[in-house]
C-alpha cells in the first residue's frame, strides 16, 4: 500500500493526505475542546449565580502556574503566538512545525484557559492541526509546496471543526495565512474543510457552538447604525492592539519568570473576580447575549444587583470593553498559552450589544440586539486578525444563514477602512513584521527569502595578487573568459578590483609589462555584498546602484566571490514559477 502511495505525483498524495490532516486535527480540536469545558465545568458551575466567589481569585494564577511549569519542564520552547508561528514557519521553514507542536498547546492551552485564563484556544488548536499536516508532509517527504499546503488544511480544518464552517474555515487559510489561491491548493483546503466539518458533527452532533443563534431579517433603514457599529469596532480595535502590545511589551521586561507570572496571575484575578465573564474563552456570554439573556453576564459578580438597570447594563459592558483587553494581556504576558479569535468574538458581541443597547435607550430605535451582536463581532475580528472575509463568513455561518450577509459586510468594510491608517498588520502578522520576517503576505519578499547569498555566489574569477605585474594580467586575461579580476593576497584579503574594460588600452604597451603593477590598476568598488546577508537586500543594492556584479566580502574582508544580477533574477524567477505552479 505504502509502495503504491510513495508512486504517486505530490499532488496526488497532498490531496489523500489533506482527509488524514482534516480528520486529525478535527479530533485534536474535540479533544481540546473538551478538555477545557470539562475543567471548567468541575471548577466553575458548582458556584450560585446570585454570589461571587472567592476562588476566581486562585483559578487562574494556578492556571497559569501549571502551564509555566508545564512549559519550562517538558516542552522547553515557546508556545506563544500560535498563528504568527505558523507563518513564521511558512516563511523561514518551508512550513516544518517542531513535532512537540502537535500536542503542546493541547495540553498548555487546557491548563491556562480551563482555569480561567482570559484567552481562546482557536490559536493553539489552529497550531495543533497546522503542526499534524506539517509532520504528515515531512513523514511522507513531499516537496516543500506541498508540507506548506498541508499546514494551511491543518489550520483549515481546526476553524472548521471549532465552529462547523468549512467555508470560513477555507477563507481563513487563504485569507489569514496567504495561501495562493490556486488549484493545487484550493481543492485540499476544501478536502480538510469537509473532512474536519463532518468529523466535528459525527462525533459532536449539532452540539456545536452557536447552533441555536439564528439571524434576523434586517431593516435597510438601519443599515447606517451598521456603519456606526463599523467605525465603533474599528476604533475599538486600535485600541486593542495598543493596549495588548504595550501590555505584553511591559511583562516581557520582567526578567524573572515567577514574578511575571504572580503580577499576571494576580491581576487577571482581580479582574476575573469583579467580572467573572471574563474567565475562559468567553462563549457563554456570547450565547447569553444572542439568546436575549444579557443579565448572565453578571452572574457570581458584585455587580449582580444592578442587572435591571438600562444605565447601569450600559456602564457595565462598556468595562468589559475595557478591561477584557487588559485580562487578555495578562494572560498571555504572564505565561498562559491562548490566542485572541475567542477574545475578538467576545468583545465584538460586547461591542455590537452595547452600540444597539444604547440606541435602542437613547433615540428608542428598536434595533435588534442579535444582529448587532453577530455583525459586532464580524467587526472586531475584521479589525484585530485583519480578515474581513473570514469575518464575514464565519458570522454568516455559524448564524445559520446568509441573511445578513449585507450588514456583516458594511460593518466589515468599515471597522477595516477605520483601522488601517492606525494599524496596517493584523494581531498575528505585527510581531513577524516588527522582527523583520513577515514574507508570507509579501510574494517577492517569500521567492527572494528562499535564496541565499552563499548557493548564488560564482568563484570561478581567476584572482590576481597585489604584487603581480601587467605582464601577469595579460596572462590572466588570455586564460579567462571572464572581464572582472579580483586582487586577493594569500591570506584572502580583498585589495581591489581590476576590469579588462579600463586596461584594455595599456594591455597593448609591452613596455609597461614589467613596470606597471596590478594594485596600481585595481580599485575598491563602492559597493559589496555580506554572504550572510538577506537577498531581498543584495537585490535592492543591485537596483540603486546599477550594477551587473557585486563582489562578496565579509566583514574581515575576506574575499569568497562575486555575486551576478542575472543569475539572482534568474533564479528568483524560477522559484516564483514554483510557488505559482498550479
Amino acid at each position: 500500500m505504502l509502495e503504491v502511495f510513495s508512486e504517486l505525483s505530490d499532488r496526488n498524495r497532498v490531496f489523500i493526505l489533506s482527509i488524514f490532516v482534516g480528520i486529525i486535527a478535527a479530533l485534536a480540536a474535540i479533544i481540546l475542546k473538551s478538555a477545557v469545558h470539562f475543567t471548567q465545568s468541575i471548577l466553575q458551575n458548582a458556584f450560585p449565580e446570585d454570589t461571587f466567589n472567592l476562588l476566581y481569585l486562585a483559578f487562574p494564577v494556578i492556571g497559569i502556574s501549571l502551564t509555566v511549569l508545564y512549559i519550562r519542564l517538558f516542552v522547553k520552547d515557546d508556545l506563544s503566538h500560535g498563528v504568527s508561528k505558523i507563518l513564521y514557519a511558512i516563511a523561514r521553514n518551508n512550513g516544518q512545525l517542531k513535532t512537540h507542536h502537535t500536542y503542546s498547546s493541547i495540553v498548555s492551552s487546557t491548563l491556562t484557559v480551563g482555569f480561567g485564563g482570559s484567552v481562546g484556544l482557536e490559536a493553539p488548536i489552529t497550531l495543533t492541526g497546522s503542526a499534524i499536516g506539517s509532520r504528515l508532509g515531512i513523514l511522507f517527504k513531499l516537496n516543500d509546496k506541498s508540507v506548506i499546503t498541508l499546514v494551511a488544511c491543518g489550520s483549515t480544518a481546526a476553524v472548521a471543526a471549532i465552529f462547523n464552517a468549512p467555508i470560513a474555515g477555507v477563507v481563513f487559510a487563504i485569507e489569514v495565512l496567504m495561501l495562493d489561491l490556486t488549484t493545487a491548493s484550493l481543492v485540499p483546503l476544501l478536502i480538510s474543510a469537509v473532512t474536519a466539518t463532518s468529523a466535528s458533527y459525527l462525533i459532536l452532533g449539532r452540539g456545536i457552538m452557536f447552533n441555536s443563534t439564528h439571524a434576523l431579517d434586517f431593516d435597510m433603514y438601519k443599515l447606517p447604525f451598521y456603519m456606526l457599529l463599523g467605525v465603533f469596532t474599528g476604533l475599538y480595535s486600535v485600541y486593542f492592539m495598543r493596549v495588548s502590545g504595550k501590555i505584553e511589551q511591559l511583562f516581557a521586561k520582567i526578567k524573572k519568570p515567577y514574578i511575571r507570572l504572580l503580577t499576571g496571575g494576580i491581576l487577571l484575578s482581580l479582574l476575573i473576580f469583579l467580572f467573572p465573564s471574563f474567565y475562559g474563552e468567553g462563549y457563554d456570554s456570547i450565547l447569553a447575549i444572542l439568546n436575549d439573556n444579557i443579565h448572565k453576564l453578571f452572574i457570581n459578580s458584585p455587580f449582580y444587583f444592578f442587572e435591571h438597570n438600562e444605565w447601569l447594563l450600559l456602564g457595565f459592558l462598556f468595562l468589559l470593553l475595557i478591561l477584557k483587553t487588559f485580562a487578555t494581556a495578562f494572560t498571555t504576558g504572564s505565561g498562559g498559552i491562548g490566542g485572541v479569535f475567542a477574545p475578538s468574538l467576545f468583545l465584538g458581541s460586547i461591542a455590537g450589544c452595547f452600540i444597539a443597547v444604547l440606541m435602542n435607550t437613547v433615540f428608542d430605535l428598536e434595533l435588534s440586539v442579535l444582529n448587532f451582536t453577530l455583525a459586532g463581532m464580524a467587526g472586531i475580528m475584521a479589525g484585530v486578525m485583519k480578515a474581513p472575509l473570514t469575518a464575514v463568513f464565519l458570522i454568516a455561518e455559524i448564524s445559520g444563514g446568509y441573511q445578513l450577509i449585507v450588514p456583516l459586510i458594511l460593518t466589515v468594510i468599515v471597522s477595516y477602512a477605520v483601522i488601517y491608517p492606525f494599524e496596517q498588520f493584523s494581531v498575528y502578522t505585527k510581531p513577524l513584521a516588527l522582527t523583520g520576517n513577515l514574507i508570507t503576505h509579501h510574494k517577492d519578499k517569500h521567492a527572494l527569502s528562499k535564496l541565499d547569498v552563499k548557493d548564488l555566489i560564482e568563484d570561478n574569477f581567476i584572482t590576481l595578487s597585489p604584487d603581480a605585474s601587467l605582464r601577469n594580467l595579460v596572462e590572466t586575461i588570455a586564460h579567462s573568459t571572464r572581464n572582472i579580476f579580483p586582487v586577493v593576497d594569500q591570506d584572502g584579503q580583498f585589495h581591489g578590483i581590476v576590469v579588462l574594460d579600463d586596461v584594455r588600452k595599456i594591455i597593448f604597451e609591452p613596455e609597461k609589462y614589467d613596470s606597471v603593477m596590478v594594485k596600481d590598476l585595481s580599485f575598491i568598488p563602492k559597493v559589496s555584498v555580506d554572504p550572510h546577508e538577506l537577498i531581498s537586500d543584495v537585490a535592492i543594492k543591485f537596483k540603486e546602484n546599477n550594477l551587473y556584479n557585486m563582489v562578496v566580502l565579509d566583514k574581515e574582508n575576506r574575499y569568497y566571490g562575486f555575486i551576478s544580477r542575472a543569475n539572482l533574477f534568474s533564479r528568483y524567477r524560477e522559484i516564483v514559477a514554483e510557488i505559482s505552479d498550479d
